[in-house]
């Protein structure tokens, strides 16, 4: 039987800072949390920017919130953001947290949400600062997002030749050429090497958890460590599950077995 996650989740949009074209992945992605029951949007609707907005409020029961700019330089709607997930935070109902932004002035909002045992989960662009990154639960780039949405990856392994859209490989199969798209590259170098950031966050995962007698591990607890250390989301490299990256990378091999369960082994 399936598990279907129950939490009551809020999710909060700084539409100053967040895109209306990357909303319907990010439901997709809190779906995993349960169900986004308070959606709210911020920001001064006179603003023609923020049209986007306005429409997707009636089409995705979004509630705007109005906040007009007083004084130029200061950002009024974060501050209105944050006493609103302060309050939803002590109302003690939400039992996760979505921050569309990409502004790092949401990392001590993050840090303090986490710090209530609650998950927070940010989406922002591939300029979004670490600091906000590292301070949600997870977080994703909603560029990788949508690429990822649309069925298409960037390899893990570095090539020379031109990249083309495909979707991620199956388990034991050779990652395939794609082409440049709004994931994260996940290649630091030519020559087949892997990011050693991503790498390193891999092997260091691998190496906490109990092996068994053949040197294999288990992918979801493997998982579990790598994200319990950073903000890692495997939609950042294109992929939509951890087993597709894990399989694209060369120094581990996966086996999946009859209780229907993946397991990893380091080869390199």
């Amino acid at each position: 039987m399936d598990y279907t996650p129950t939490r009551n989740v809020a999710l909060l949009i700084d539409a100053d800072n967040a895109s209306a074209a990357t909303l319907d992945p990010v439901l997709t992605v809190l779906a995993e949390l349960g169900t986004v029951n308070v959606r709210r949007v911020y920001g001064n609707w006179s603003k023609p920017g923020l049209k986007g907005w306005r429409d997707m409020t009636v089409k995705h029961g979004i509630e705007p919130q109005q906040q007009f700019d007083l004084t130029k330089g200061k950002n009024a709607t974060d501050m209105k953001m944050t006493i609103d997930a302060m309050d939803l935070l002590f109302r003690g109902k939400i039992e996760g947290f979505g921050i569309m932004s990409s502004d790092s002035d949401f990392m001590p909002l993050a840090m303090r949400i986490r710090q209530e045992g609650i998950p927070v989960y940010g989406f922002g662009t591939s300029r979004t600062p670490e600091a906000f990154r590292q301070a949600c639960t997870r977080f994703i780039d909603v560029g990788a997002l949508r690429t990822a949405d649309a069925g298409t990856k960037r390899p893990v392994v570095a090539t020379d030749v031109p990249i083309s859209d495909s979707l991620p490989p199956a388990i034991g199969a050779a990652p395939a050429a794609a082409s440049a798209t709004g994931a994260r590259p996940v290649a630091a170098k030519a020559g087949g090497s892997v990011d050693p950031e991503l790498l390193q966050l891999l092997i260091d995962a691998y190496d906490s958890v109990r092996r068994d007698e053949r040197g294999f591990v288990s992918l979801s607890a493997m998982g579990q460590l790598a994200a319990n250390r950073s903000s890692f989301d495997v939609r950042n490299f294109g992929y939509r599950r951890l087993v597709d990256l894990v399989a694209a990378v060369p120094n581990f091999q996966i086996e999946l077995r009859d209780n229907g369960r993946s397991y990893v082994r380091r080869v390199r």
